[in-house]
């Protein structure tokens, strides 16, 4: 079994700052890791393999630096991994991100054909979750969204049997071999790392892709392959103590049904 995890470098959202000026996310003002979620889907991915045989490979997009979470994954234990790194690619959005690893992907493909595909349910420097989602339209396979248990796996028939968690409770679901999975962080426990994986990671030298590289269509990336814009970060207002309204119970009642009338607007007067 092949599987390719997309993962993604993101600032530490429990350290980083809003920049006041721009309104932007001051990135240098944080440590850049590996985006949890994507952590989970490394882990699982190890795990099928382990226990099914195969090979795990790694693709991200980002910048040169960007080669540490790829070094991360393999200290968790995939096998090898790519970078996609080019200025074209900046200011991509959701849309144009999903291209781009797709284009990558099926360069991978190329050489070893792809099994499954793991993405963690979003990234928490944009909590779209919309890019794993994207990948599997673009690539024409089922997608099973916010995964939190994989059941199993027959080698026989080829399908995978999942837990999706949803708002109010999960559902079983099955699906033939490709698909791609996003998950939850409970789908396990992030293990300890050995030693050899991480004398292995230290080594290790990502493949690192350009728009050469890959056959890619330009006026789908970057700015110009985007569709949505980011039209301003702002840090929301701190919450404030509740108004305490004091006085008989009919005076309470109408100085309520005053502010939910006149205030909020929630009635009209004459329903009243």
């Amino acid at each position: 079994m092949h599987i390719v995890v997309c993962v993604k470098q993101v600032p530490d959202t429990s350290v980083v700052k809003l920049d006041p000026v721009t309104n932007t996310l001051d990135r240098s003002s944080a440590p850049s890791i590996i985006n949890p979620y994507d952590a989970h889907a490394v882990e699982e991915a190890v795990r099928l393999k382990k226990k099914y045989g195969g090979k795990v490979t790694i693709v991200s997009m980002g910048p040169p630096m960007a080669t540490a979470v790829i070094k991360k994954s393999i200290e968790l234990g995939a096998d090898e991994g790519v970078l996609i790194s080019d200025r074209a690619f900046a200011g991509s959005d959701t849309l144009a991100t999903s291209y781009a690893l797709t284009q990558a992907i099926n360069k991978i493909a190329e050489k070893e054909p792809v099994d499954l595909i793991f993405a963690g349910k979003q990234a928490i420097d944009g909590d779209t979750a919309q890019v794993g989602p994207g990948i599997a339209r673009r690539m024409n396979i089922p997608v099973l969204a916010q995964v939190d248990k994989v059941e199993s796996y027959s080698q026989d028939n080829n399908v995978i049997r999942v837990r999706r968690k949803l708002e109010d409770g999960h559902e079983i679901v099955e699906s033939k071999l490709p698909c791609l999975i996003t998950v939850e962080k409970e789908i396990n426990e992030l293990t300890y790392s050995p030693l050899t994986n991480m004398i292995k990671a230290a080594r290790y030298e990502p493949v690192i892709w350009t728009t050469n590289d890959i056959e890619v269509d330009r006026s789908q990336l970057g700015l110009k392959g985007s569709p949505t814009v980011v039209g301003k970060i702002f840090a929301p207002p701190k919450q404030s103590g509740g108004e305490k309204i004091e006085g008989t119970a009919q005076e309470v009642v109408d100085i309520v049904m005053d502010k939910l009338i006149n205030v909020h607007g929630l009635f009209a007067k004459e329903g009243v």
